[in-house]
């Protein structure tokens, strides 16, 4: 064999091996595309798409410090201030459904003083809701209440409830099941309350109803609101027949408060509420009260409220209040 020959065997040799080596080359795959989390606007600011579904969550809640002045403000000494602090935080999940909006909400809550062993998260709301259809562990109607922090318009605000509300353009109409605590044995029985709202333009009313099968009383309670001037005018009044888990304060009591917006910063709000035929133990045996008092909210930024909250009544004849400083997310 000549050299002639021998290069060009060598040359084919070379050749066969290298196609073979790119036919056989690994081709790296591509990479698969990744679902960004999407911003949802249809319930609202602060929701997004849960990756891969169609469900809506806002994740919220605020942080609170707070110091409470006045005699026996520390329920576990004599000192008169506590100062402790709190936490919320709110998971809410919503998609459109042929039935109607689908919700399922959580609210859980953890109180932190000196005094308080049980520093853990607990339920501070958890329920489902499909169009007006509600149940679960939630606050009722009579929890709302005027502006400020000077009136006391309910007893039992939350409960495990089946209700339904149907809600019109200005107008909606509500009705609760709720298993209320006895004030009688302290164990679980049935009530009712039922809510009838109503907004003509800058005011708006709301009357309230509850029955309490395990002492066969009730309570109505009538709420109103105004814009008037630079602010808010509020008017409330409460009839008991009898104490019930949903009111047990007094036969009657009229309030009234008035939410003025100071500064686009401050809001300002005086209140005054007068309790007639006062409550003891269970029953209704005389007397009355009168409490007064002034709400100073203040917003040096977003999302950080400052409130100061001073009140008097001649019952306890010495003023009470809290600062509370609360960042919400």
């Amino acid at each position: 064999m000549n050299i002639k020959s021998l290069l060009l065997g060598s040359a084919a040799a070379l050749a066969v091996v290298s196609g073979a080596q790119a036919a056989d080359a690994i081709v790296a795959a591509e990479p698969e595309p990744m679902e960004y989390v999407r911003v949802c606007d249809a319930f609202g600011t602060g929701y997004f798409y849960i990756p891969g579904t169609e469900t809506c969550l806002q994740i919220g809640g605020w942080v609170r410090a707070q110091v409470d002045f006045g005699p026996n403000a520390d329920s576990g000494s004599d000192n008169d201030y506590d100062m402790r602090a709190s936490a919320l935080v709110t998971v809410d999940a919503k998609s459109d459904t042929e039935l109607g909006v689908l919700q399922s909400f959580i609210a859980l809550e953890s109180d932190i003083s000196v005094d308080n062993d049980a520093q853990g998260f607990y339920a501070d709301e958890a329920f489902l809701a499909l169009g007006g259809f509600k149940a679960g562990w939630f606050y009722n109607w009579w929890d709302l209440g005027i502006a400020g922090e000077t009136d006391g318009l309910g007893n039992q605000t939350e409960f495990v409830s089946f209700s339904y509300t149907y809600t019109a353009e200005s107008f909606s109409i509500g009705g609760s099941v709720d298993e209320i605590q006895s004030i009688v044995t302290d164990t679980a029985d049935i009530g009712l309350s039922g809510t009838v709202t109503a907004t003509f333009g800058p005011a708006s009313i709301a009357i309230l109803g509850g029955y309490d099968f395990d002492v066969e009383e009730g309570a109505v309670r009538a709420i109103g609101s105004a814009d008037i001037g630079p602010g808010t005018f509020y008017l409330a009044g409460i009839y008991s027949s009898d104490p019930s888990a949903y009111y047990d304060d007094a036969e009657w009591s009229v309030a009234a408060s008035y939410a003025f917006k100071a500064t686009d910063k401050l809001t300002v709000t005086p209140g005054i509420q007068y309790w007639d035929n006062l409550e003891d133990g269970g029953a209704y045996v005389g007397g009355d009260k009168l409490k007064y008092g002034i709400t100073l909210d203040y917003k040096p930024v977003e999302n950080l409220l400052a409130r100061l909250s001073v009140q008097y009544d001649d019952v306890t004849d010495n003023p009470y209040g809290y600062f509370r400083l609360q960042r919400a997310f």
